[in-house]
């Protein structure tokens, strides 16, 4: 969602802010601006369009001086992108600006409350209305800046992470959050603001993350205060030392960072089970498992909330651990389980899954999870964030920073994390013979190289997609534990060729589906030689009667689908439940490459945005 970069030091503000909202772009946006404070005044420039666009603009709009400023990228919610709804926005006065990541619910009364003491707005944002708040709460009861912001927040519904300046307050920059993510970079005599942090990654290794109902008052040359926005009392932040590096958020020689984050897997892959999997020695190894082991094997079920891609992953746990474990699992999408009154029970465990830990659904599910009294136990990516601060105990997929828009090494890191899970639960429950769990820990740890050899099968996909790039519709068809890897499959096409592409149970085909069907129609049949191989190799020779064209993913040496399929991409032979971390390989390379070939934003596609940290 929107991206926030703020800097107050020594530096000349504007090149580090700048450089931070490209970090950012990964995020999603519509329109990006700055502010700078130099003088006593504010300089702004703002536009709709990319970053570069804001950079011609500031560079013949304003003098681009001055230590202390900040930069804002939108994603639109409230008012269509353009100029004048690009942050930052100016209070009446214009003695006060913002920058806002969020959505302020109740802005229309407060809008009106505020029309009604002769305030004007400009623009058609939320944004714009909290603004003039803070400045009528800061001129009505003759406020600082801090105390003014303060009090204005406790009259508002909805979510923010917001960055605030006052003219009259040239060495201070008050930032706040409340569902949506802050960071606050701490440098020698210097201080950074973003929303991650990428931005500052290359200025410090310090930074502090705000919890919800938080506020930090930031003055040059003194320490940063941070306050509790509802009773007003002082918190000790924790300083965490940042894992994350610049090498990592740059892209390496590759011409987009899906590309080089597809490539990176079998690394990662490595790096999610290093010291957790002891295969030798038949052990996996958990903190948050192992301290809470009588929660997961005394659990009546397991309930996975998840979004997106996250969602997938918990799909394809859901066959893992109900095979291994023996343990009932629903997955649920985070945006409908918070809201449809769910059944929960104390002795259930709920599983929450997100690559960013900032997902705003799946923390809205977690706390209601927590109130009805379940253990929360979170995956996610991101050290320090929402998530893992939220649950009760959790495990990290050591991905490291996924910038493309478009999730890769995420999806089977979270794959990786929750087979360590299931075997494990599985071992202290005795649902699986020793034998066959040593034999699935053996081949978990050969997985890094058999993704190695599935990326082999880019030029493959590259030559299968300079052939259907421009068509309109695509099937995806899986079985078992391929199925979610059909809908992963489907959803990566669409979010970044913007071709429509649905996924389906191989099996469901014939009950709907299966009118589609037609010469011009392209399926994708995920086909490994596993138990249900003989069922899929019935449902492609239904396509092939009806004269689809069949791109068919097989285990290697297959010849009965070869005989039937127009296309095969071959990955390597493993066991049944470890398919998907290989055969989503070239779904993902398949997709990568109809993308560049439309021209499409690979990294950044329309409309999306990395992490939704709205609803």
């Amino acid at each position: 969602m929107c991206g926030i970069v703020g800097y107050i030091g020594h530096r000349e503000a504007y090149p580090v802010i700048i450089k931070g909202l490209k970090r950012l772009e990964y995020r999603g946006y519509d329109s990006a601006g700055v502010v700078l404070c130099e003088n006593g005044g504010f300089k702004l420039a703002k536009t709709k369009g990319k970053v570069s666009d804001l950079e011609a603009r500031a560079e013949k709009e304003i003098t681009l001086t001055g230590t202390m400023g900040m930069g804002h990228t939108r994603w639109a919610t409230h008012g269509v992108p353009n100029d004048v709804n690009s942050h930052p926005h100016f209070s009446n006065s214009g003695e006060l600006v913002i920058i806002h990541n969020g959505i302020i619910e109740n802005y229309e009364p407060l809008k009106k409350e505020l029309i009604n003491r002769g305030y004007t707005f400009k623009s058609d944002t939320d944004t714009e209305v909290l603004i003039n708040l803070i400045e009528e709460v800061q001129k009505k009861e003759n406020l600082k800046l801090g105390k003014a912001v303060q009090v204005a927040l406790n009259q508002v519904v909805g979510a923010y992470a917001i960055a605030v300046m006052d003219t009259k307050k040239p060495d201070e920059i008050v930032a706040a959050r409340l569902g949506s993510p802050l960071a606050i970079g701490i440098g020698e005599d210097e201080y950074f603001v973003a929303s991650d942090a990428s931005p500052f990654i290359e200025y410090t290794n310090n930074a502090i993350y705000l919890e919800d109902e938080e506020m930090a008052i930031i003055r040059l040359g003194k320490p940063m205060k941070v306050r509790k926005i509802k009773d007003d009392s002082l918190v000790d932040p924790y300083i965490q030392q940042l894992q994350m590096n610049l090498e990592q958020i740059e892209k390496g020689g590759y011409d987009h960072f899906m590309l080089k984050e597809i490539y990176e897997q079998p690394n990662v892959i490595k790096d999610t089970y290093r010291g957790r999997l002891l295969a030798n020695k038949g052990i996996i190894q958990m903190a948050g498992v192992e301290d809470n082991i009588e929660k997961f094997t005394n659990a009546s079920r397991i309930l996975i909330v998840a979004c997106g891609t996250s969602w997938h992953a918990g799909l394809v746990a859901e066959y893992i651990f109900e095979e291994f474990a023996r343990i009932p699992v629903e997955v649920e999408y985070a945006s409908e389980f918070r809201y449809r009154n769910p059944i929960i029970y104390p002795n259930d465990v709920v599983i929450a899954i997100s690559q960013s830990g900032e997902t705003a659904d799946t923390l809205a599910a977690i706390k209601l999870a927590k109130e009805k009294g379940a253990f929360v136990f979170g995956v996610c990516n991101v050290v320090g964030s929402s998530i893992s601060r939220e649950t009760h105990a959790g495990a990290y997929t050591h991905a490291g920073p996924e910038i493309g828009v478009a999730s890769t090494k995420a999806f089977t890191t979270q794959i990786t994390i929750l087979t360590l899970i299931s075997l494990r639960l599985a071992k202290a429950k005795g649902t699986m013979s020793q034998s066959d769990y040593q034999r699935y820990l053996l081949e978990l740890e050969l997985i890094p190289e058999k993704v190695e050899e599935a990326l082999q099968t880019n030029e493959v996909a590259k030559t299968i997609a300079s052939i259907y790039k421009s068509a309109p519709n695509c099937l995806y068809l899986g079985r078992g534990y391929n199925f979610p890897v059909a809908l992963e499959g489907a959803l990566k096409l669409k979010e970044i060729s913007y071709i429509h592409a649905e996924g389906y149970p191989a099996a469901e085909m014939k009950h709907g589906p299966i009118a589609l069907i037609d010469e011009q129609m392209p399926v994708v049949v995920i086909a490994p030689k596993q138990n249900h191989y003989d069922k899929v190799v019935s449902n492609i020779q239904e396509i092939k009667a009806r004269s689809g064209k069949i791109i068919a993913v097989v285990t290697k040496g297959d010849v009965q689908v070869k005989e039937l399929a127009d296309h095969i991409i071959e990955i390597p032979d493993t066991a049944e439940a470890l398919t998907p971390l290989l055969t989503t390989i070239p779904l993902q390379l398949l997709s990568y490459h109809i993308a560049v070939m439309r021209q499409c934003n690979v990294d950044q596609p329309r409309n999306l945005a990395k992490s939704v940290t709205v609803e």
